[in-house]
């Protein structure tokens, strides 16, 4: 009998976490970063072959380096058919036999311009109201 449940318990146990691995993922990206169901990247930061831009990491004086499609590539390497002209802090440019590529790291977002008001001029002596 305790064997029986011994295997009940354990039965249990594999059904919860198997539960459990499938609930939402927090970390995971938006749907619009995960491959589509034929197999094609979207979103406007991929290439043609599905290469997409994952970091960059620029050190003064030492290599610059990119993440494209999970593999660490250098300035000057070759990925997926292509060489890696540039880099920036959110763009990599690729060359390759079909022209050039660009990667950028954030593509759904667009930098906008915020005009601020022009401050008021102060040096002006004067009495302020309610003020003594």
């Amino acid at each position: 009998m305790a064997g029986a449940m011994k295997r009940i318990f354990l039965a249990l146990l594999v059904a919860v976490s198997s539960a459990q691995a499938q609930s939402s993922d927090p970390t995971r990206p938006p749907a619009a970063w995960l491959n589509s169901a034929d197999g094609t990247a979207q979103g406007s930061g991929d290439a043609g072959d599905g290469l997409r831009l994952q970091s960059v990491l620029l050190r003064p004086g030492g290599r610059q380096l990119a993440i494209i499609g999970g593999k660490t590539v250098a300035l000057g390497e070759q990925v997926g058919g292509a060489k890696l002209v540039r880099l920036t802090e959110r763009e990599a440019v690729l060359q390759g036999a079909d022209g050039v590529t660009h990667l950028y790291l954030t593509p759904d977002v667009e930098k906008q311009m915020i005009v601020t008001p022009k401050s008021r001029k102060t040096g002006k002596a004067g009495s302020v109201k309610g003020l003594p």
